[in-house]
């Protein structure tokens, strides 16, 4: 009945009765089943009446809206439209209903949302066979001042490395469905694991829109001064031939289409992208990047949720060797039990990661409920990765490089707690290179306000 009520709503008619009728023949011991459908008239939007939105701005939610005043009714496109107020992700809950009009063939929908704290201030932990302790501080607004505006501020600190970055979004730039939005960044990298020291200055421009309902593409330039200093006497000629400073200007572009019923905790649908960069606008650095991945969510049981997803990579140089920089790094939340950087071409004598030209990972994960209290929010995991990453385009005797598989397998536990979401992972390789670098745990936790 009530994907009856969907189609007929998908029609226009917001009010339907559908009766079940049931005939039964006990002789041939069969059922007749008639679904009779009083549609009603076809009714428009009247008005949209929204509450509950304390600081939220009312335009922030009717621009989400694939419906206006006016509008024939449809439910498709009324379901779509909670989806979409639902994933800007200021509220803890969104009740969309329909009541009768002025008029028979008017319909007023009603609008209520719960908020949430939409800042975020988070605390970063890790801990790495290599590094050691890591540590981060960021802190973010993703509904400043209640006009859906994202500003975002960044600190990392560790022994390897420190960062900061800055940015800002507006997803409707001069009311229009385009987002718009600036990065600024610092990065140092300053190991005494490594053979050198990156220093790391620039900025980028955004702009993004929907193309389709459910595809957006997103066009991204960077300009960005890069400084590799301090590289020790012993260092590999790769290494050393890296020396020096130089500007990158970069132009990138991304496509993506996005069903999934929720972008911040997905049940099911399933979300592809692609990616492709190109440098050389100006500059020191000729190179063109692509990459295409995805990811697929399904629920097998009450709240349980399998997901799987993949990635694959390349880049080449354009006229020149592509550098260190630039290439891929593979590790970490892409392939966990693995360090960042830990897969990929590494130089033997120093443990330098050389990055890769070419990548792929893959992954599996059912999520799962604990059997503790719905209002403990808290939930496990168990997962299955695997990664590679090969290739350089100069090589030489001290270099380690295979294209094998790594697979790492591990489990995880999620809990929302009031002071923000606490995560913790355990990932344990099972296939490995000798010169892999590892990580085991990994945690993270977050506070709002």
């Amino acid at each position: 009945i009530a994907e009856l009520t969907d189609v007929v709503g998908n029609l226009g008619y917001a009010f339907v009765d559908i009766q079940p009728k049931v005939e039964r023949d006990r002789e041939a011991r069969t059922i007749s089943l008639t679904y009779e459908i009083n549609e009603g008239p076809k009714v428009f939007v009247e008005r949209i009446d929204i509450e509950g939105n304390t600081r939220t701005l009312d335009k922030v939610i009717r621009r989400e809206f694939r419906l206006v005043e006016g509008d024939a009714f449809n439910t498709a496109k009324l379901r779509r439209s909670r989806t979409r107020i639902q994933n800007l992700g200021f509220f803890r809950s969104v009740k969309i209903e329909t009541e009768p009009g002025s008029q028979p063939d008017r319909t007023v929908i009603k609008v209520e949302v719960e908020e949430q704290s939409t800042g975020d201030l988070t605390f970063g932990a890790g801990f790495s066979t290599t590094a050691g302790v890591l540590g981060s501080v960021g802190i973010r607004e993703r509904n400043l001042l209640g006009r859906g505006q994202d500003l975002r501020l960044n600190f990392t600190l560790s022994g390897e490395q420190s960062q900061i970055d800055l940015s800002f979004t507006e997803p409707y730039f001069l009311e229009r469905n385009l987002a718009a939005g600036f990065d600024l960044f610092r990065i140092e990298n300053d190991s005494n694991d490594q053979s050198f020291n990156l220093k790391r200055t620039g900025g980028s421009l955004r702009t993004g829109f929907n193309w389709q309902e459910r595809v957006r593409q997103t066009f991204r330039y960077t300009l960005e001064d890069k400084e590799v200093t301090d590289v020790d006497a012993n260092a590999s000629l790769i290494v050393k031939d890296e020396v020096g400073r130089f500007i990158q200007s970069r132009l990138g572009h991304e496509l993506k289409y996005d069903t999934r019923d929720n972008r911040f905790d997905p049940h099911t649908g399933f979300v592809l992208r692609l990616r492709n960069e190109v440098a050389g606008l100006g500059g020191d650095v000729r190179y063109f990047k692509s990459s295409f991945g995805g990811a697929y969510y399904q629920p097998v049981a009450e709240d349980w949720t399998a997901s799987v997803r993949a990635e694959v990579g390349n880049i080449f140089g354009l006229g020149q060797d592509t550098r260190i920089s630039d290439r891929y790094f593979i590790g970490g939340t892409d392939c966990r039990g693995f360090q960042f950087a830990g897969v990929g071409p590494r130089d033997g004598p120093t443990g330098d990661p050389l990055g890769a030209k070419n990548f792929y990972t893959a992954g599996s994960e059912l999520s799962f409920p604990l059997g503790l209290p719905e209002e403990y929010d808290i939930r496990g995991r168990v997962f299955l990765d695997a990664c590679s990453a090969w290739d350089l385009d100069k090589s030489n005797s001290s270099v380690l490089d295979e294209n094998t598989p790594r697979v790492a397998g591990g489990i995880g536990v999620t809990w929302r707690s009031p002071f923000g979401p606490i995560v913790l992972d355990f990932g344990f390789p099972i296939v490995k290179e000798d010169f892999d670098e590892t990580q085991v745990l990994n945690f993270s936790f977050g506070t709002q306000f």
